[in-house]
């Protein structure tokens, strides 16, 4: 892993191919100033980086189309950048390579009411889907933490999540067509405006695929109507246990919230000096929201703090107002950024678990973090058993933060030990690639290859991602590969 403060140097492009690339999107579309090329050399994964050779701003899916052309003619390997929100290293250049920001392609093409549908450009941000249709009673579900500044096109790559995702999916559940300009220049359409169209679903293959098969220029997406009632209920416990535990109980007993979320204590604290949503000071917070029509919602409601009281809240609190929902959610999103007052550095990770296994995981991280001295604060999509670990750390002492990617790793392992997954939403990225060998098996990871292949036969699109090292399609690797810092002497400390 590169060194977070000392990037390598960028390799300088050919004179042509700069010229090439300025055809292509025009003089102020073309960034190759040593200083502003700094600005894209990481995501919100700081800890690895690279410098790109350039970075283009298309305005326009034919200037995609002309840059990707300009690299394929090359081989000059390219990524796709919205807002670098992202936190597995996805948005990171490949050395020697260029960056195609889509900062510029913000448009919301269409917008069609009668059929819950809109077409936009892949760097228009999440929140302005909802704030465009809100007025008509609609919204755009997906609601990831960073939703006020991350982009539908990083969404799309990562197949983003958030809290709403228990009820109404991720982003592959609302995404209906794509436009995409292949790793050759070409240009493909797939999905249609039926929810169900003829063929492989190839738009459900690109959901998620971090940019390894192409570029989305345009995505329709599949709006829904704002329900009757919205109820958001607070729920203070002594223990993770007894909130889990509720979690499941809901669950159990068929009722199906929009969201149930869960913070600890110490993301309690710093969400709490960061925003001040007037959380109660306890060992686990449990947020549930419930929608639909009131009748209904009412009902549940009172099943739900019935089922908390029974599992030791001390405290269950209805949000009053529309104000007050708005501050409890604002908390909860606020609570990665938050970690900043609790740490110089963090890490956060993104396994997922059977939701009966939560006591289990949250025991084997404790022991984990105590082993090597570092603390862990821990925020989950409970409904979902996503999990957020946190890793705090500083860097300024000697190899504290190959500690702490080390436990982070490992923390993915248990996941995966408990039937789980090494990421729920954030992808795999740089970050991860190891651990994919963890997870699959050599044969797994060679059908993933072919599909790759099949897209991008000259590994152009965004490479050295996903896959745990790079390799050519059919080429065969060993068994599992531990993690470069599994043998750098930090595995002494488990």
């Amino acid at each position: 892993m590169e060194n977070s403060m000392h990037a390598p140097e960028p390799v300088m492009l050919p004179a042509t191919v700069l010229a090439e690339l300025e055809s292509a999107v025009g003089r102020d579309g073309l960034i190759v100033e040593p200083s502003q090329l700094q600005t894209y050399e990481c995501d919100g994964l700081t800890a690895i980086r690279t410098v790109p050779s350039a970075v283009v701003l298309p305005l326009s899916t034919e200037q995609v189309q002309a840059v990707v052309r300009v690299c394929a003619t090359h081989a000059i390997p390219f990524v796709a950048r919205g807002a670098g929100t992202g936190l597995s290293g996805g948005a990171m250049p490949a050395r020697g390579g260029i960056v195609i920001s889509f900062a510029r392609m913000t448009q919301i093409l269409n917008v069609d009411l009668p059929n819950q549908r809109m077409t936009v450009q892949p760097g228009v941000i999440n929140n302005h889907l909802t704030a465009r249709v809100a007025p008509f009673g609609y919204f755009y579900a997906p609601d990831p933490s960073s939703q006020s500044v991350c982009t539908i096109g990083g969404n799309v790559a990562e197949n983003a999540g958030g809290a709403h995702c228990l009820k109404y999916g991720f982003t592959t559940t609302h995404v209906l067509g794509l436009e995409i300009v292949l790793p050759t220049g070409e240009l493909m359409r797939i999905g249609a405006p039926s929810c169900d169209a003829p063929g492989y679903d190839l738009t459900g293959v690109f959901v998620g695929s971090e940019g390894t098969l192409g570029v989305a220029t345009e995505v329709t997406l599949r709006i829904v109507k704002k329900p009757e009632a919205i109820q958001v209920l607070l729920a203070a416990f002594d223990s993770i246990t007894g909130a889990a535990q509720t979690v499941s109980d809901i669950i159990a007993n068929a009722i199906l919230p929009a969201a149930m979320e869960i913070m600890d204590r110490l993301s309690i604290q710093s969400a709490e000096a960061a925003v001040h949503p007037n959380y109660p000071v306890c060992d686990a917070l449990l947020l549930i929201e419930l929608d639909g029509r009131s009748a209904e919602v009412d009902l549940q409601m009172e099943q739900v703090r019935q089922m908390c009281r029974n599992n030791g809240a001390w405290e269950d609190r209805l949000a009053q107002t529309e104000r007050e929902r708005m501050l409890v959610w604002k908390g909860r999103k606020a609570a990665f950024a938050a970690a900043g007052r609790l740490a110089p550095n963090y890490i956060v990770q993104d396994g997922v678990i059977p939701r009966t296994k939560l006591p289990d995981v949250l025991k084997r991280i404790g022991e984990m973090s105590e082993a090597v001295g570092l603390r862990v604060t821990n925020v989950f999509h409970a409904g979902d058993g996503n999990l957020h670990p946190i890793v705090l750390y500083d860097a300024s002492i000697a190899g504290q933060e190959a500690i702490a990617v080390d436990l982070s790793l490992r923390i993915l392992r248990v996941c995966v030990d408990l039937g789980g997954s090494i990421t729920g939403e954030h992808g795999v990225g740089r970050e991860k690639q190891e651990s994919m060998g963890y997870m699959y098996a050599e044969p797994d990871l060679e059908t993933m290859q072919r599909v790759r292949h099949a897209f991008d036969p000259h590994n152009l699109s965004n490479p050295d991602k996903l896959f745990p090292r790079p390799r050519l399609c059919g080429e065969k690797t060993g068994p599992y590969t531990p993690h470069p810092l599994e043998t750098a002497g930090v595995a002494e400390y488990f």
